[in-house]
């Protein structure tokens, strides 16, 4: 007979194989009941064999309800961006520079579905899974492996005997599927929950969940679509995905190779139409050059390679009925316009709302109730109206859609600055939704970043009247928040620490954080090292504030007005109190320099030393300005590796500076 040990080997390798069989190749060959017995035998042999864990069996696709927090790694190579274009002419365009590009050689083309999620890169040594990244900013990302391993069309441990190296990388979409989609918004909205705009973000916000349960729960799928690694066995980007498919990835069965432009464009025209019927979203296609020695004969561009693009579709637009014009109020008062209407189905999902943007929008539309209008998705994602269809109107059209006068939720008269586009509430004070949209921007990542909170948490609390505005965090008593019987005590610890661990945060992110309209996260930055405190900064003049590089007239009107108000100047001394940093540290200020004052700087490639992020805290903390393009009124470029050719051509026709990291580097030293 069998011994356990031998039985527990035999069982993981079955049970990976049905995986397999069922999740991507579709072709399950044992019941879902034969499977869950073969599973619970596992599992059951495997509590009596704590020594033989593996965090790579099939057990542990269920995932764990321990928090886990996610580690930033690098990449071991970088995750670029694709170029993207939106019509055939572009596309032609790329073939054309393609061609130049190999001087005439013959090359052919990959096409595939470009899927709707978020990237991921998955690392296996010796047929391991080892590692699980998200793209983050191209050069380092969440290490999300826990996740990931719920993910049941991923291999764990891939078959012996195949022609895998010992060490490679492959990069793929995690997706959740239209029918997870549907099913998780109707839970959310039995719940009273708020629903997820789109899978894409229903995905992304799955797969950072710090629960991995969760993330089981949620049935996300992936689709693979390049190999990389040293000893991969093909030389071709295709013939490579063939061998990752037959390891058991899952690979796109779209992925076609074509010979000519005019193979490509019956490619798109194709696919156009029949993703719609497709289980999962896509929203374009992706091109590359099949060839590996003309991808690297081709190179790569600071931001992409130039052997790739993405092909986006347009918008999808459907016709239906507008029957209502609701008002909604966000944090910052603006007042949003939504057109409710009868239900139609667009890219996938049923749409019944859509933004109408501002009052201009609405007037320019001349919208009225009962009309017939057209919406379409911008970026496949936000339900938009664009258009009236004025032949279908009749005698039983309704009013003209008119502009509310005053506030939805407060009753306070609306008003518009200058040169906005927006309406606003202006009672910053006492408008309801106003004061829970300040608490939520308050509390996050990039303000105060007390992560321990969140939106439902934030509406409980101001629900129960225990906060009204982000002050009273700091007054919360464990006993308000544990629950009647202390059930809650676990939470309760967490978010009394990371109120008491935003103390710490420094004095820009507070800035940030007050809410100031108009005052956004570079605008504060610029403000706390220009005016090092708050004290200074509330008792500058509107001439002052407006000699701040950046600061124009209408962030210096809201500045001075904030600050004029008794009830912000009580905010900020309750702050204060609680031992907010409501001024530059010793250590901040040190830091600090001119040396790079008054000067413009274009960053461009990949940096050895440190992030392009990092790179551009330096350039303001010395007091220079980064901006996105190359003008005569650039002071020099900070170039790294691969620096981009077409910046490079224009610095060198404008006589700009180029300068390395190294020299970057003694400049600030």
């Amino acid at each position: 007979m069998m011994d356990e040990k031998a039985r527990i080997e035999q069982l993981r390798t079955e049970l990976h194989r049905h995986n397999y069989q069922y999740y991507v190749m579709n072709k399950p060959e044992i019941s879902d009941i034969e499977f869950d017995h073969l599973m619970r035998e596992l599992q059951d042999l495997e509590l009596r064999h704590p020594e033989l864990f593996d965090p790579n069996s099939p057990t542990q696709r269920v995932g764990s309800d321990i928090n886990h927090e996610f580690k930033q790694v690098a990449h071991k190579r970088p995750m670029l961006s694709l170029a993207n274009t939106y019509n055939k002419e572009e596309v032609t365009e790329w073939y054309e520079r393609v061609n130049d590009g190999l001087q005439g050689q013959p090359f052919q083309v990959c096409c595939e579905m470009k899927f709707d999620g978020l990237s991921i890169s998955l690392h296996y040594e010796h047929g391991r899974l080892v590692r699980a990244v998200t793209r983050g900013d191209g050069q380092q990302g969440d290490d999300v492996t826990e996740n990931i391993k719920t993910i049941r069309s991923i291999p764990l441990v891939l078959p012996q005997g195949l022609d895998y190296p010992d060490e490679f990388e492959i990069r793929g979409e995690v997706l959740m599927p239209w029918e997870s989609f549907e099913a998780l918004n109707r839970e959310r909205e039995a719940a009273e929950e708020p629903l997820f705009a789109n899978p894409r973000n229903a995905a992304s916000g799955t797969l950072k969940s710090k629960n991995s349960a969760v993330v089981a729960q949620r049935h996300l799928d992936a689709y693979l679509y390049y190999l990389l690694g040293e000893g991969i066995p093909g030389e071709s980007h295709y013939e490579n995905l063939q061998r990752a498919s037959e390891w058991g990835f899952k690979i796109g069965p779209q992925m076609k190779l074509v010979s000519s432009l005019q193979e490509i464009f019956d490619y798109i025209d194709y696919w156009d139409v029949e993703r719609k019927n497709l289980p999962v979203a896509t929203d374009g296609i992706v091109l590359k050059v099949n060839s590996l020695a003309q991808q690297r004969s081709l190179g790569l561009t600071a931001k992409s390679p130039r052997w790739a693009i993405a092909y986006k579709f347009l918008a999808e637009k459907q016709s239906t009925v507008l029957r209502e014009v609701t008002f909604q109020v966000g944090r910052t008062g603006a007042i949003t316009p939504v057109a409710n209407m009868d239900p139609v189905q667009l890219s996938g999902t049923v749409v019944r709302r859509a933004t109408l943007n501002n009052e201009d929008f609405i007037r320019n539309l001349d919208l009225h109730i009962g009309d017939h209008v057209f919406v379409e998705k911008g970026g496949e994602i936000i339900p938009k109206i664009v258009d009236v269809d004025l032949d279908a109107r009749d005698e039983n059209l309704g009013p003209r859609v008119e502009f509310i006068t005053t506030c939805p939720e407060c009753g306070t008269p609306l008003v518009r600055y200058e040169g906005e586009a927006a309406t606003y509430c202006p009672n910053e004070t006492s408008c309801p939704p106003q004061l829970k949209g300040r608490i939520e921007h308050f509390i996050s990542r990039k303000a105060m970043n007390i992560d321990s909170l969140g939106p439902e948490t934030i509406a409980e609390y101001f629900r129960r009247g225990i906060i009204r505005d982000p002050a009273d965090l700091y007054e919360i008593r464990r006993d308000q928040i544990s629950g009647a019987r202390g059930q809650k005590d676990k939470s309760a610890s967490k978010i009394l620490l990371g109120i008491q661990e935003s103390t710490k945060v420094p004095f820009e992110r507070v800035l940030y954080a007050l809410g100031i309209r108009f005052v956004g996260e570079t605008a504060a930055k610029t403000l706390a090292r220009n005016f090092k405190s708050i004290d200074a900064l509330a008792k500058a003049s509107i001439d002052e504030l407006l000699q701040v590089n950046g600061i124009g007239a209408v962030i210096a009107q809201s500045i001075i007005s904030w600050f004029q108000n008794a009830q912000n100047q009580w905010f900020v001394e309750r702050l204060r109190s609680y031992g907010l940093q409501m001024e530059l540290s010793e250590d901040e200020l040190s830091e600090h320099t001119d040396k790079l004052q008054g000067q413009s700087i274009v960053i461009s490639g990949v940096f050895a030393h440190h992030s392009r992020d990092e790179y551009k805290a330096l350039i303001e903390k010395h007091g220079g300005k980064n901006v996105g393009s190359i003008s005569a009124k650039t002071s020099f470029v900070l170039a790294g590796e691969n620096m981009g050719p077409a910046k490079l051509e224009k610095a060198q026709k404008l006589g700009i500076r180029i300068v390395n990291e190294d020299e970057f580097l003694k400049m600030i030293e």
